[in-house]
């Protein structure tokens, strides 16, 4: 089976967030792990996912959630390491609002993405970005797109638990 890399958002994902129960479930998933999780530098943070990736058995699937999908895009326009699919859950807008002002670096997005299969989950009520902005970056990365309703930043608090469904998209790709 083909590795699988969960790449976290600021502040790490905590243990009801479907990461965190993704990778207590499976033994054979692992996690991007960064120097500081609140303080989050995009060159350093793109740094640690290519050496994850680099350490990875053969090429991982990626597993982003929010600022860890910026981490991705950014990695895929500087890396020529190879990944097999990359899933992209709540896909925050560095120029919104509600971007965390802390976060340094991962405004303009690259399109590098196109060059994997990709796969972006979003939700219709999150906070961390408007639908037009997730649907231009979604034709922009050539990506497939999956739309929830009403589960606000698809975390802990939108009551997905282990998020079987989203599983179900991993575990395919997984056994490709």
């Amino acid at each position: 089976m083909r590795p699988v890399l969960l790449v976290p958002g600021i502040g790490n994902s905590g243990p009801g967030h479907w990461q965190s129960l993704w990778q207590a479930k499976h033994s054979d998933v692992g996690r991007v792990i960064q120097r500081d999780w609140d303080h989050p530098v995009c060159d350093e943070w793109v740094e640690t996912l290519d050496q994850a990736v680099a350490r990875a058995a053969a090429p991982p699937i990626l597993v982003a959630h929010s600022l860890g999908c910026l981490t991705v895009a950014h990695w895929a326009a500087r890396s020529d390491r190879p990944c097999f699919a990359v899933l992209l859950v709540a896909v925050p807008d560095p120029s919104g609002p509600a971007f965390p002002k802390v976060a340094i670096g991962f405004a303009t997005l690259p399109l590098a993405l196109r060059k994997y299969r990709v796969t972006v989950v979003s939700s219709d009520d999150d906070s961390y970005a408007t639908t037009t902005y997730t649907e231009v970056q979604i034709a922009a990365w050539g990506a497939e797109h999956v739309r929830l309703t009403q589960r606000g930043h698809i975390n802990a608090a939108s009551g997905l638990g282990d998020w079987a469904d989203a599983w179900a998209i991993v575990n395919r790709w997984r056994n490709e």
